[in-house]
C-alpha cells in the first residue's frame, strides 16, 4: 500500500469519526429541545414573557378563529389614577375589592378526564383549562385596587398537585404556626371536596414550638370555632427527639413553665401524629365503604390509606416527611422549591404518605417583600433589600431586635413618634457596624446584612407571630403578664398610637437632623458644624 493510499484512508476514518460526532450532537440537541422544559417553579414572568406565553398557548390550544384566543391586554401603566385619596382610604378600598373578588381567587382545576383519552387530548385539555385560569387572574391584576402576590405559573407543578389530591384520602396542608392563615388556602380545601366529598383537609401547624402556649390556645379556639381540623407540630423538634440530640436553636427550647395537658394545644410527637393521620384517613375510607363509593385509590394499594402533604414552599413539608419516615428520604433546604416531583413513601402496610412540591397559591397581598420575608419566595430574588427588612422591622419589636443581636438601634428623633419602628436603613447600618460588614466600596454591606437578618427572621431567631383575626383588643389587654410580651410581638413596633401627635418641629431640631445626615454621608462635617454654631449665635 502506497503512501498516498494510507493518507487517504486516514482522512476517510477521521472524516467518518467527525461525522458520527456531529450526528450525536444533533440528536442530543433535538432531544434537549423536546425536553427543554425543566420542572421548576415559576412564580414571576416579565410582560414580554407573558405575551409570548399567551401567544404560544393560544396557538397550541385554540383555533385561530376562536374569539377567546385574543391575547389578554397587559396594562404596563403602573401609575395609579387615584392619587387624590389618602392612604387610609386607599387601604379601605383595597380591602373592599379583595372581599368582593375573593371567590375569583381559585387554584386551577383539572378538567374532566377518562382513561380512554389519549395523551395528546388530555394534554390539550389541561393546557386549555390552565390558560383560562391564567386569563381570569390576569383580569384581576388589571384592577388597580387589587395586588396579586406572585403565584405558580408552571402547569407541570400544578399537575403534581392534581395527582396528589386525586390519590390521597386525607389532605394535610402544612402551614407555618407564626401566621397560619397566610399559608392556608381555603380554595384548595374546596377543590378537594369537589374531587371527592369524603376527602378531608387537616391543617398541620408546623413550627408550633416557636409559639407560647397561650398563643396556641388562642389559635386552637379559633380553629375549633371555625370547624377546622388541626394539629400542632414541630418537625425540627420531632427530628431532634428521634435522633436523640438537643435542638441547636436555643430559641426553640420548650418552655416547661407553660406546659399543658390540653390535647388540642399540645405539640404532637412523631408516633402520635402518625396514629392521628392513620385514624383520620381510615375513618374517611370507612365512610366511603359505608356509602358504597368505589375506592380506586385504596383498592389499588391493598387497603393502604394515602395521606397527601401540600402547602407553600419552605413551610416544612419535606422535614415533616423525613421525621415521620424516620430517615432522610426527601431533600431539605431553606431555599423554597427543593421538592420538584411528588413522591410516595410507604410507612407501613396500612399507611402511605405522598409529598407534593411546594406551590405558591394566588392570593392578595400588599407587597411581594412580605412573601420574601415569610420564606415563600427565595431570598436570592430580593432586589430591594431595604423593603424586605422594613417588613421585619415592623413585625419585630425594637427591644427584641436589640436583645437578639446585642445592638443599640438609633432612637427616634424628638419630633418623631417615639413608638415608631426602626427604619430599615437604621437596622441595616447598625447591624453592619456591629458585625463589621463592609462592601468593596467601603460602604456598609447592607445586602449581606439583609440576607442574614431575613434568614434569622424565617428560622425564628427573631420572635414574631400573628394572633387570630377575631381576637379583639380587649382580649389582649386581659392577658396575663406573660402575654404582654406576646402582645408587643403581635403589634411589632407599629408607628403611632391613635390620637398621639408628634411634637412640633423646631429650627434647632431640623439643623441637628441635617447635621447628622451630613455626617453619615461624609459631607463636610467641620464646615457644617461651624455654620450651625454661627447660625445659632446670630
Amino acid at each position: 500500500m502506497g503512501k498516498n493510499e494510507k493518507t487517504s484512508l486516514g482522512r476517510a476514518l477521521v472524516k467518518h469519526h467527525n461525522h458520527m460526532i456531529q450526528e450525536t450532537k444533533e440528536k442530543g440537541k433535538s432531544y434537549k429541545d423536546q425536553h427543554k422544559k425543566v420542572l421548576e417553579s415559576v412564580t414571576e414572568v416579565s410582560d414580554i414573557d407573558a405575551i409570548i406565553e399567551q401567544a404560544e398557548e393560544a396557538e397550541r390550544v385554540f383555533a385561530i378563529h376562536h374569539d377567546s384566543a385574543t391575547p389578554v391586554p397587559i396594562n404596563l401603566d403602573t401609575g395609579s389614577s387615584s392619587s387624590g385619596i389618602t392612604a387610609k382610604e386607599w387601604k379601605e378600598q383595597r380591602m373592599r375589592e379583595e372581599a368582593l373578588h375573593a371567590s375569583s381567587l381559585q387554584v386551577p382545576r383539572r378538567p374532566h378526564w377518562t382513561p380512554k383519552m389519549n395523551v395528546e387530548q388530555l394534554d390539550a385539555n389541561e393546557k386549555q383549562a390552565f390558560l383560562t385560569w391564567r386569563r381570569k387572574l390576569a383580569s384581576l391584576e388589571e384592577n388597580e385596587k387589587l395586588v396579586l402576590t406572585p403565584f405558580e405559573k408552571n402547569l407541570d407543578i400544578w399537575r403534581q398537585l392534581w395527582r396528589v389530591l386525586e390519590r390521597s384520602d386525607l389532605i394535610v396542608m402544612v402551614v407555618d404556626a407564626r401566621d397560619p392563615l397566610f399559608y392556608r388556602c381555603p380554595d384548595l380545601e374546596a377543590y378537594a371536596q369537589e374531587i371527592d366529598e369524603h376527602k378531608k383537609t387537616m391543617l398541620l401547624v408546623n413550627k408550633a414550638d416557636l409559639l407560647p402556649t397561650y398563643v396556641r390556645e388562642k389559635w386552637a379556639e379559633y380553629f375549633s370555632r371555625n370547624n377546622i381540623l388541626f394539629v400542632f407540630w414541630s418537625a425540627k423538634a420531632a427530628t431532634a427527639t428521634l435522633e436523640g440530640k438537643p435542638l441547636k436553636e436555643q430559641w426553640r427550647a420548650p418552655d416547661t413553665s407553660q406546659k399543658t395537658d390540653d390535647p388540642a394545644v399540645k405539640l404532637y410527637g412523631r408516633d402520635e401524629l402518625l396514629a392521628r393521620l392513620k385514624l383520620e384517613a381510615q375513618e374517611i375510607v370507612k365512610m366511603k365503604k359505608s356509602r358504597g363509593v368505589s375506592e380506586t385509590s385504596t383498592e389499588s394499594h391493598h387497603e393502604q390509606v394515602v395521606v397527601g402533604f401540600v402547602g407553600y414552599p419552605n413551610v416544612g413539608k419535606s422535614s415533616t416527611i423525613n421525621a415521620l419516615v424516620g430517615q432522610k428520604r426527601t431533600g431539605v433546604t431553606s431555599t423554597p422549591g427543593k421538592t420538584k416531583h411528588f413522591q410516595t413513601l410507604i410507612i407501613s402496610e396500612e399507611l402511605m404518605l405522598c409529598d407534593c412540591p411546594g406551590l405558591v397559591f394566588p392570593s392578595f397581598s400588599s407587597s411581594r417583600y412580605e412573601m420574601i420575608a415569610s420564606g415563600v419566595l427565595p431570598i436570592d430574588r430580593m432586589t430591594e433589600h431595604r423593603e424586605a427588612i422594613k417588613v421585619v422591622a415592623e413585625r419585630v419589636p425594637r427591644h427584641a431586635i436589640e436583645d437578639v443581636y446585642n445592638i443599640s438601634l438609633p432612637k427616634p428623633k424628638t419630633y418623631e413618634p417615639q413608638s415608631r419602628p426602626p427604619l430599615a436603613s437604621e437596622l441595616l447600618r447598625t447591624y453592619c457596624l456591629s458585625r463589621g460588614y463592609v462592601a468593596s466600596s467601603g460602604l456598609p454591606d447592607e445586602t449581606k446584612a439583609a440576607r442574614q437578618i431575613l434568614k434569622d427572621y424565617i428560622e425564628g431567631k427573631l420572635p414574631h407571630f400573628a394572633m387570630p383575626p377575631e381576637m379583639t383588643r380587649e382580649d389582649e389587654n386581659e392577658s396575663e403578664d406573660g402575654d404582654t410580651l406576646g402582645a408587643e410581638i403581635v403589634e411589632g413596633s407599629r408607628s403611632v398610637k391613635e390620637g398621639e401627635e408628634a411634637p412640633g418641629l423646631g429650627l434647632d431640631q431640623v439643623l441637628d437632623d441635617l447635621s447628622s445626615f451630613d455626617l453619615a454621608n461624609g459631607i463636610g462635617p467641620s464646615k457644617k458644624k461651624q455654620n450651625k454654631k454661627s447660625h445659632r449665635k446670630n
